[in-house]
């Protein structure tokens, strides 16, 4: 009896379409990246300039210690309070004459901030702080900021500080992009994200 002959597979374009394959997952897939915290480290400075003077009610202290609690103008204060509090203290405008502020809406308490220009909130953590808790009182201290930058926008341009940001970036975005920086910049000199890191305590 004759042996039957199997049929055999042509494999010759397996390796087209193995490389096509290849090809279309390195072109379709996103590759997540971790994003830090947004700072931007001072300049490198002549060790012989001395730092600028700050008075002291322009000073917004937080203290996280070991224990995650948190400690805000020597008063123990709750997390979900800090935002708050750094808008009241931001949004202050406790300045006379050339210090005033004439976009504040705060209480213009003269044993506070002068101006948000002036105004530097300082953070100082221990060592042991849990980094959730770092986190937390940053976000916290950010949203501060983004509060009132969106604050001013609306009143200015009528719209949000982070949709003018996100318009920006937009490639699709058809309006004046030279007019919309400005705008952006106008805002953040209005509210200045001065936040100072001390070094963390032992």
């Amino acid at each position: 009896m004759a042996r039957r002959s199997s049929p055999e597979v042509n494999a010759g374009s397996l390796a087209d379409i193995a490389f096509l394959l290849l090809i279309f997952f390195l072109v379709t897939t996103t590759i997540e990246t971790d994003s830090g915290i947004s700072r931007k480290l001072p300049p490198m400075q002549d060790e012989n300039v001395e730092p600028p003077v700050i008075k002291e009610k322009n000073i917004f202290q937080v203290i996280v210690n070991r224990n995650n609690d948190l400690l805000v103008e020597d008063e123990l204060m709750e997390l979900k309070d800090l935002r708050s509090a750094a808008v009241a203290f931001l949004d202050n405008g406790g300045g006379v004459g050339p210090e005033a502020c004439d976009y504040c809406q705060g209480a213009g308490d003269p044993t506070s901030s002068d101006n948000p220009t002036k105004a530097v909130i300082m953070l100082v953590n221990d060592r042991q702080t849990e980094y959730g808790t770092y986190i937390a009182v940053q976000n916290e201290l950010v949203g501060a900021y983004n509060e009132l930058r969106d604050r001013s926008a609306r009143r200015l341009f009528g719209k949000s500080f982070q949709q003018m940001e996100a318009d920006f970036k937009d490639v699709r975005y058809t309006g004046n992009k030279d007019r919309l920086k400005e705008q952006i910049e106008q805002v953040r000199d209005m509210w200045p994200q001065k936040l100072s890191e001390a070094d963390p305590k032992n």
